[in-house]
């Protein structure tokens, strides 16, 4: 399990990197977008870029999200339940996130198949939006992934390894 759990860490990590890249780009992006338009020259093409790096942005950090245990969580009434009913919420909650986020995946990949057939591409610029598609599909399985294997470990040995993640 602590293999597996090393190759998840990995690829979690380079999602995470990718999704920061992503948003350097976005900075950037804008960046050179408001000084244009102050300067009455705007950077052609800005909303495509902003649109499709956000994707890369957002998707990017998801698995890390849920690695450090960043999403929502409603703990009003969890001290005033067993712990093994908690654990049992939490492994629950991992499985539904995961058959969420392989959900979206399946939807994007068929979107993609069609975005490939019709040859789909951003309005001002023609990037084609597939890249971003596939990206989207391979984020969000990294994500089902990781989130799959938390409830495995949360199952199989009770640990729960949200915030223990390299800092």
């Amino acid at each position: 399990m602590q293999k597996l759990r090393t190759i998840a860490d990995g690829l979690i990590g380079l999602s995470a990197t990718i999704g920061a890249l992503g948003l350097l780009v976005e900075v950037a992006v804008i960046l050179v977008d408001v000084i244009g338009r102050a300067l009455g020259k705007p950077l052609f093409g800005s909303q495509d870029l902003i649109t499709m790096t956000m994707v890369i942005l957002v998707f990017g950090g998801m698995a890390l999200c849920d690695r450090m245990g960043g999403h929502v969580a409603v703990d009003i009434f969890e001290r005033y339940f067993p712990r093994g009913f908690n654990r049992a919420v939490d492994i629950l909650s991992a499985l539904i996130g995961a058959v969420i986020f392989l959900a979206l995946a399946w939807a994007v990949y068929e979107s993609a198949k069609l975005s490939v057939m019709l040859n789909l591409s951003t309005n001002l610029l023609n990037l084609p939006k597939v890249w971003f598609q596939w990206a989207l599909c391979g984020f969000a399985v990294v994500t089902a992934l990781g989130m799959t294997l938390r409830a495995a470990e949360l199952a199989l040995s009770g640990r729960d390894v949200r915030g223990t993640a390299r800092q």
